[in-house]
């Protein structure tokens, strides 16, 4: 039962599961919308990704120290992690939302076809999804959230 006793495993764990949960309340708060689906979805603040990585990061360099070859590849990680949720991912979001509206436009064309209420919703369309990455401020939060969640975490340990 060694794994319970790996803190920044732990430290991880729990800054993805309470930044993914916050993203309800915040939601809440800027648009009054109570949307709990949040708690299992990709995008938003904070970045449960950042968040994870931060806090796996800050919990290997309070274990092993700043210097150790560990927090030096776990920083790496994060680094890579953080960069890819502000680029590739959230251009690949960017990308769905205008493929969305053109399927929508398209489909608009053709409403009046006979058969068009005949086919199975699934042979109509299928939406891409939109919220696949984040706003690098989303990515800023979610790594200072991680950040405290480790510390806070380890004076709990």
């Amino acid at each position: 039962m060694e794994i319970f006793l790996n803190f920044p495993l732990w430290a991880a764990l729990s800054a993805i599961v309470l930044a993914q949960v916050i993203k309800i309340p915040i939601k809440w708060i800027v648009t009054k919308e109570l949307n709990p689906g949040l708690a299992f979805s990709n995008g938003g603040m904070p970045s449960s990704h950042s968040a994870a990585v931060t806090a796996l990061t800050t919990g290997i360099g309070i274990i092993d120290g700043v210097t150790s070859p560990l927090f030096a590849a776990a920083c790496v990680f994060s680094i890579i992690i953080m960069f890819d949720a502000t680029g590739v991912r959230r251009q690949a979001g960017e990308q769905a939302v205008v493929l969305n509206m053109l399927i929508k436009d398209f489909q608009s064309l053709f409403e009046g076809a006979k058969d068009w209420n005949k086919k199975e919703e699934y042979q109509k369309r299928r939406e891409l999804k939109e919220l696949l990455g984040h706003q690098p401020i989303e990515v800023f939060f979610g790594g200072l959230f991680g950040v405290g969640i480790a510390f806070l975490l380890h004076q709990l340990y």
